[in-house]
């Protein structure tokens, strides 16, 4: 195999495992992971409820990929800003763009534009210490609805409802707590279209709904229905059969008097925000399994009194310039990760791996293998591969610091890194996010 110089912008889950496989496919490549963060990690870091420390231990194997003496981290560099398309193309070999999705797909119904709607990735976003998001979250709203039926809908339910203090052994940054504090929330009420058997909630996620003893989980009567085709969901699945399982033992379980309730309601859809000025309640439709797994309105309508709505109905990538883009389908044009220009045509050297290339779906190991098949292609093109006009390792990095950009690599990582553990060692927790980007620059460029 000829000497290989690959970029794959964005260093999340996804970016990642493409650089790992790669480099244990190919052995003389050499990989940079572009990031428009100062730190690595993606979704893992900034979309991931802090009360999760299980799947925060795939940092552990992604701090292994950075490890690689393959692998070069370059961080706080933004596509599109930093660094364009003809600059990569100028300085390596292939291009593998693994943006992810931060962005909320939108629901249209009327109402919704009204002040006290959220869409649910832009609360992760600030739960989770995003430098990019405002410090400061409203949580006024004593009633609140959750629209969706995913992971993401019951992360947010569960982190409207669990009390500040209970969050204080995690690594959740001050500005969070702190918001928290304030968070007004007493009935947290979560929406779902289908039934239980239909919901996409993983067994794990809903078993963490109650391990506060701040929180009751009241699953009401009304849509908890179970079709032959919702028997044999259960009958085929695991996952399926735990996730309707302890939905039944909420539904059979007396309320403990708890002060917070997160509410689950089933077979209901969104049809209407209320309110004049601002979120008053929000109108759902019942809704009535069909016998495919697919649910139709009954024409009967429900109001529930919510002073704020999140919208958890899925994650959105974002259009990078000079490639084409799917808006509909939120995606790049692809064929098995290599990208295709308007006329379905490959463009030489062009690669997409993850959500960005097949939508914002499937856990940690629907990533992996998205990124073994994307690097299967870019090793099948090989040898019609142009090469890049510059073959110095480095000019990429004179490039971006001539141009202003403040790049982190990963010595400098590893300061900022020490520095959060630092930080929580300090209040015997294992880190406390550093938020700011300024601030985190600063603990990344220090010297000792």
């Amino acid at each position: 195999m000829k000497d290989l110089r690959v970029a794959v912008v964005g260093a999340g889950p996804a970016g990642m495992y493409a650089a790992d496989i790669l480099t244990k496919e190919h052995p003389t490549v050499r990989v940079d992971l572009i990031e428009r963060l100062p730190a690595p990690f993606g979704l893992v870091r900034y979309g991931v409820a802090p009360d999760h420390p299980r799947i925060k231990e795939i940092i552990k194997a992604l701090h292994r990929v950075l490890g690689h003496e393959r692998i070069r981290f370059i961080g706080n560099v933004s596509y599109g800003v930093d660094v364009k398309l003809d600059d990569l193309r100028r300085h390596y070999d292939a291009v593998i763009f693994a943006t992810g999705a931060i962005s909320d797909r939108a629901l249209d119904i009327p109402g919704v534009d009204l002040p006290g709607n959220h869409g649910a990735a832009d609360f992760v976003s600030w739960y989770a210490g995003h430098p990019d998001v405002p410090r400061e979250w409203p949580l006024e709203a004593k009633s609140v609805a959750v629209i969706g039926a995913g992971n993401v809908a019951l992360d947010v339910a569960r982190m409207l409802a669990k009390p500040a203090d209970e969050q204080l052994t995690t690594e959740i940054a001050d500005n969070v707590y702190q918001g928290l504090k304030l968070n007004q929330a007493t009935d947290i009420h979560v929406f779902a279209r289908r039934g239980p058997a239909q919901i996409k909630f993983t067994p794990m996620e809903l078993r963490e709904l109650s391990h506060s003893p701040s929180v009751d989980v009241i699953v009401h009567p009304e849509g908890f229905e179970i079709d032959e085709a919702s028997q044999a969901a259960i009958t085929a699945s695991k996952s399926t059969r735990l996730v309707v399982d302890t939905l039944l033992k909420h539904l059979d379980a007396e309320p403990t008097g708890a002060p917070h309730r997160i509410h689950i309601h089933l077979c209901q859809a969104p049809v209407e925000v209320l309110g004049a000025d601002r979120v008053e309640g929000l109108r759902t439709e019942r809704t009535q399994l069909q016998g495919d797994g697919n649910a139709k309105g009954t024409g009967e309508y429900v109001d529930t009194p919510v002073q704020a709505v999140y919208r958890a109905v899925g994650y959105l990538s974002s259009h990078l310039p000079g490639l084409p883009f799917d808006h509909q389908a939120g995606v790049i044009t692809n064929d098995r990760g290599r990208i295709l220009d308007l006329d379905g045509v490959p463009l030489e050297g062009m690669y997409v791996t993850g959500w960005i290339k097949r939508g914002p779906v499937g856990l940690i190991g629907h990533t992996k293998s998205d990124a073994a098949e994307t690097i299967a292609s870019l090793l099948a093109d090989l040898d019609t591969l142009p090469g890049p006009e510059e073959t110095d390792p480095d000019a990429i990095l004179n490039h971006l610091t001539a141009n202003g950009a403040v790049v982190v690599d990963a010595e400098a990582w590893s300061r900022l890194d020490a520095h959060e553990i630092a930080l929580g060692a300090a209040q015997n927790r294992a880190r406390i996010k550093v938020v700011p980007r300024e601030d985190m620059l600063r603990a990344a460029t220090r010297t000792p």
